[in-house]
């Protein structure tokens, strides 16, 4: 190891901070037209893809804990985008319903993708890459995480 392994520049944790900081800023103008910040406009691509779904589902989906989600679900209600009840089959679960303003506002959203790809400067096919590569890394180090330490004698 050298002192330049320890270069900012050298870091892939830096790299995609800053490349996540860029792209969420990128989609602020877009969204902002559509009345959404970026986690409500994930929450409902999720809606759109996946219809009804309760606050765990939607959790797991989008990796986010219940006191992240329920603010940004109650606002997302008081915009008129959702609706939330409790489950007629266990009272313990939400489920979250698209209103009609809701499901209207997924014609308003079909450009996003176009858009912000466009906005990139990147050909689609790197895109895409870059979306594979994201996804296994991702994948590789929640599975290390999952995985105990050697020698932990747990």
């Amino acid at each position: 190891m050298t002192d330049s392994d320890l270069a900012l520049d050298k870091q892939v944790c830096f790299a995609l901070y800053a490349a996540s900081r860029a792209v969420t800023q990128l989609y602020r103008p877009v969204l902002d037209a559509l009345g959404l910040t970026y986690p409500q406009y994930l929450v409902m691509l999720v809606l759109w893809e996946c219809g009804p779904s309760t606050v765990k589902h939607l959790g797991h989906e989008l990796d986010l804990d219940s006191g992240t989600l329920s603010p940004l679900l109650k606002r997302l209600e008081a915009t008129g985008y959702v609706r939330r009840e409790r489950s007629a089959t266990d009272e313990r679960s939400v489920v979250v319903h698209l209103t009609e303003a809701g499901a209207a506002l997924r014609t308003r959203a079909s450009s996003v993708p176009r858009e912000i790809a466009g906005a990139t400067g990147m050909e689609f096919v790197e895109l895409s890459a870059l979306r594979q590569n994201l996804v296994r890394l991702t994948e590789a180090v929640s599975a290390r995480q999952l995985t105990p330490n050697e020698g932990d004698p747990s």
